[in-house]
């Protein structure tokens, strides 16, 4: 019987005092709660992906990307706040398992709200989304009062979420142009809220335990990815035409998405934040990932699209069906290469190789079959980091 479990010290159960995490615990991986709250947030991101592929296949391009941009921003920062308090707080108690849950639902309401945010109702997301942020700032206050070397942190990061909070529920009065206008305003101050927070006194947050966290979350972004174009194809070949076209287009879409894995998971995502702990430096990889994620998510809409085109379900041409996945493929690789791989990196075929293939890629566009060419210069730029790198010692 541990310590834990004896009646006198049941107390321990419940309840624990919130104290700051080793950030160089060894062994620290992420928790079955973590792992609950990634499987739920990615509900909101298949919702955020199968709205923007019904938008850009009825033909609202600008409405259908304005919208996916707004509400995947919701999703992921509701996960990256989360992820990055974890890292450093978190004491799996009771208190902070029922915080956590209220965030989980939260991101639920958001992901119900979805459907209704593209077409211009945000209150559903909202009402998510500040239920989500609320309960995070419930989180700090606790660490405030437990944490006294971080109070003040905790203390500017709860009053800056509960400032945004107010904002956000006043901008459902707005209409029109000024609605998106002023969401780009309230965006920045939620970007804002941890760089006035952390600009003198850091949070403990573990560099391997937040490059597995992102990890994770791409897996699932990747695997949703596969599941929406899984099922396109399978409704197109339900109908019984277009058979040889959806098995081409499933076939490169599988190996599209093989490739983009590996490239992401091919170098240590902890490796820069290990190199460079600045706050710019981890800002900016914590940031850059809305990018990653984003993309990923979108190329899942493009394959679906990419599924109507063949089976003449869409009005759209076939030059702009492709954009709808090459355009997201690039930007992924980009976004992998800034912030994985880096311009100056000492492996020049790889730090040439991916802006290189996306310039490729975004080419392909305008050509005959742009997919499958865009499948093969991933694979191919998988092939070339793989041989670049043979016999090289990984990185620790």
């Amino acid at each position: 019987m541990t310590q834990e479990s004896l009646p006198g010290n049941r107390i321990r159960v419940w309840h624990r005092p919130m104290r700051p995490r080793d950030s160089a615990e060894h062994h620290r991986v992420a928790t079955p709660l973590e792992l609950l709250f990634d499987l739920c947030f990615v509900v909101a991101v298949g919702q955020a992906a199968s709205n923007l592929h019904h938008q850009l296949a009825e033909g609202h391009v600008g409405h259908g990307v304005a919208g996916f941009a707004l509400v995947f921003f919701a999703v992921w920062w509701g996960w990256l706040n989360f992820s990055w308090f974890a890292s450093a707080f978190d004491t799996d108690d009771v208190p902070y398992r029922l915080a956590t849950l209220v965030q989980i639902a939260g991101g639920l309401t958001v992901a119900a709200g979805v459907g209704k945010a593209f077409d211009g109702d945000f209150r559903v997301m909202v009402i998510g989304y500040v239920l989500m942020r609320m309960a995070m700032v419930t989180q700090w206050l606790r660490a405030a009062r437990s944490v006294p070397e971080c109070r003040s942190t905790a203390l500017r990061y709860a009053a800056g979420i509960t400032l945004c909070q107010v904002l956000w529920i006043a901008w459902l009065a707005l209409s029109g142009p000024a609605e998106y206008v002023v969401f780009g305003v309230l965006a920045v101050c939620e970007l804002a809220v941890p760089l006035v927070a952390e600009r003198r006194v850091g949070t403990p947050w573990h560099p391997h335990h937040i490059a597995e966290r992102y990890g994770l979350f791409t897996l699932i972004v990747l695997g949703e990815t596969v599941l929406s174009a899984t099922t396109a194809v399978q409704e197109g070949v339900t109908e019984g035409e277009h058979t040889g076209e959806l098995v081409g287009l499933a076939a490169a879409g599988l190996v599209l998405v093989f490739a983009m894995w590996w490239l992401y998971f091919d170098q240590p995502g902890h490796a820069r934040l290990v190199r460079r702990p600045s706050l710019l430096t981890t800002m900016s990889w914590g940031y850059g990932h809305y990018l990653i994620f984003a993309s990923a998510a979108a190329v899942g809409a493009g394959l679906e699209l990419a599924v109507d085109f063949d089976t003449h379900h869409t009005e759209l041409s076939g030059t702009v069906t492709a954009l709808f996945v090459t355009v997201p493929v690039a930007l992924f690789l980009l976004s992998v290469w800034l912030l994985h791989i880096g311009p100056t990196n000492e492996c020049r075929p790889i730090a040439i190789g991916f802006p290189v293939a996306a310039v490729l890629v975004l080419a392909a566009s305008f050509g005959p079959a742009p997919i499958h060419v865009t499948a093969v210069l991933a694979a191919a730029l998988v092939a070339v980091t793989v041989i670049a790198t043979h016999g090289e010692p990984r990185p620790a």
